[in-house]
């Protein structure tokens, strides 16, 4: 996925960087992905000595978290006034690092904020 591929999780932070992202695909002529990483659901203790089975992802749940990052894109786009010339968005679930750096080994650039301090409220 060549272009710019931006991680946000809905604080003001992401916001910023996907505002970044936006004026650099728009100013650049290239694609941006906007991706938002759920962290995969916890396990039972029991399950880690007794078999782990593969639960299924909610479907359901990762599709309403697309729905609510092309909301956020959208009016983030409105808001600033740029259009590029191919915007995707993509959830999934998975390790919040891993999954940005997966997606991004063939992107040009990966935007992302910084990382609220541990203990403090994501601003």
């Amino acid at each position: 996925m060549p272009g710019v591929l931006v991680g946000v999780d809905g604080s003001d932070h992401s916001r910023r960087a996907l505002e970044w992202a936006m004026r650099e695909a728009a100013h650049h002529h290239v694609s941006l992905t906007v991706m938002t990483v759920r962290p995969a659901p916890v396990r039972p203790a029991t399950e880690i000595f007794w078999g782990i089975r593969e639960l299924p992802e909610d479907s359901g749940a990762l599709e309403l978290a697309q729905a609510a990052v092309q909301q956020f894109a959208d009016k983030v786009a409105r808001e600033i006034g740029v259009t590029v010339p191919e915007l995707t968005v993509s959830a999934v679930t998975g390790d919040v690092a891993e999954e940005l750096v997966k997606a991004s080994r063939d992107a040009d650039l990966l935007v992302v904020g910084p990382a609220a301090a541990a203990g403090s409220p994501a601003s």
